[in-house]
């Protein structure tokens, strides 16, 4: 499903700072997945650069066979509307649009009729349980409930791939564990690839692969047979 071979990043600067040093990995399709390492170890960076809004310095990145490095800045765009759902730690929601006009916004992109539109929002809002907040802005709701809003919009198009940059990292320990519970619900359910950037060692144990980063490289790959639930 996602492929890197000898990915580097670098950013040029008054000093040049190496983000990822030559990653090396493979990533099946369904499988949930925590990247972790301390802060400047290059997650946030992979993770951009899986999710197309990044390019590689160096190295090949394939996502189900299609060679990213090869698309021009049009195709990438749609291999992210069509393929990749982005959840963020501070959910990124537009603050004059409700929860159901969130969740359709992207929807509206694709051109999608507008009854179809509406069902399909309502349908992302209900996998959610947020069925009595459709009309409610962002300041209206929890922060639990506003990440659970960035989730559906998400998933407005069922992606293959979902990833989320420290999706618990800006809630407490219980909004952040339905959060968690949630995302599993996905990967277990539509049977989407899940990656999340995460500081949160509860995060990470509850996902069945764990890969450490350091200095810009892999340094552990772990996967676990008893994840915690």
């Amino acid at each position: 499903m996602i492929e890197l071979t000898g990915v580097q990043k670098h950013f040029e600067g008054k000093k040049r700072v190496t983000a990822l040093a030559g990653v090396n990995l493979k990533i099946e399709k369904g499988e949930m997945v925590a990247l972790v390492g301390p802060s400047g170890s290059g997650k946030s960076t992979l993770l951009n650069l899986i999710g197309g809004l990044d390019r590689p310095t160096a190295g090949d990145i394939r996502l189900d066979g299609q060679l990213l490095s090869g698309l021009n800045d049009d195709d990438l765009t749609r291999v992210r509307r069509d393929k990749i759902g982005f959840i963020f730690q501070f959910f990124n929601l537009l603050p004059t649009l409700s929860c159901i006009e969130n969740v359709a916004l992207p929807l509206h992109l694709r051109n999608w009729p507008s009854t179809k539109i509406r069902e399909r929002a309502l349908e992302l809002l209900g996998l959610v349980n947020l069925n009595h907040r459709l009309d409610h802005l962002p300041e209206e709701l929890s922060g639990g409930e506003r990440q659970r809003v960035a989730i559906a919009r998400a998933l407005s198009v069922y992606p293959p791939v979902l990833l989320a940059d420290e999706p618990t990292g800006n809630l407490d320990s219980a909004t952040g564990a339905e959060i968690l519970k949630l995302m599993r619900d996905v990967n277990e359910r539509l049977g989407a690839t899940v990656l999340v950037v995460t500081h949160d060692r509860g995060v990470a144990d509850s996902c069945s692969r764990q890969i450490s980063l350091r200095d810009g490289l892999v340094i552990e790959d772990l996967r676990r047979e008893n994840v915690r639930k």
